[in-house]
């Protein structure tokens, strides 16, 4: 019984810290406009010249959304926070913070950046309208890995978004439950 009850009590005191944590990240780590549009151009270069097909996609692309860094942790629940720039026709025109809660089997932390590349003006206005795009509703966002990099081309973009996961660093076990929302913010 008193193995359960640690368990209990350790389970709500990481639950607590990390809905505090999260409750005063975006305040904590918002970011100069003009230093997160600098992290977010030379993110987004450096993708260019690692993944083959990423910037064919840009040229396609309506409008590109483009975080720098996000920053994961957890032990049971868990959380990520990062803060990104959309790009359209190559100008900044908006500052979105990408947050992520899970709950399940998990313990690490690490950060990655990820940009994602508008398709068609449905994603773009779906963006620009929503209280909050939470991946898994709204436009169809797939992950692009080497294979799907391979037969990606201009006649097989077919979905409303496609995003890149880069510059992974840390180390995070993870068998649980993930929930993201990107929504505008105003650094």
């Amino acid at each position: 019984m008193t193995t359960t009850r640690r368990m209990f009590q350790t389970l709500a005191f990481t639950g607590a810290a990390l809905l505090a944590t999260g409750l005063s990240a975006p305040a904590a780590l918002a970011a100069d406009a003009s230093a997160l549009s600098q992290q977010a151009q030379i993110s987004l270069q450096q993708l260019y010249k690692t993944r083959p097909g990423s910037e064919a996609l840009a040229k396609n692309a309506k409008a590109i959304l483009v975080f720098p860094k996000i920053i994961k942790a957890g032990l049971i629940f868990g959380g990520a926070y990062g803060e990104g720039v959309l790009y359209e026709n190559g100008l900044p025109k908006g500052f979105y913070n990408s947050v992520t809660g899970s709950f399940g089997w998990q313990a690490g932390a690490q950060s990655y950046g990820y940009v994602v590349f508008l398709m068609n003006d449905k994603a773009v206005k779906y963006l620009h309208q929503s209280q909050g795009w939470e991946f898994g509703v709204g436009p169809t966002v797939v992950l692009v890995d080497e294979g799907v990099a391979r037969n990606l081309s201009t006649t097989t973009l077919k979905n409303d978004a496609y995003a890149y996961v880069f510059d992974q660093e840390g180390l995070m076990a993870s068998l649980s439950l993930e929930g993201t929302k990107i929504s505008k913010i105003k650094p």
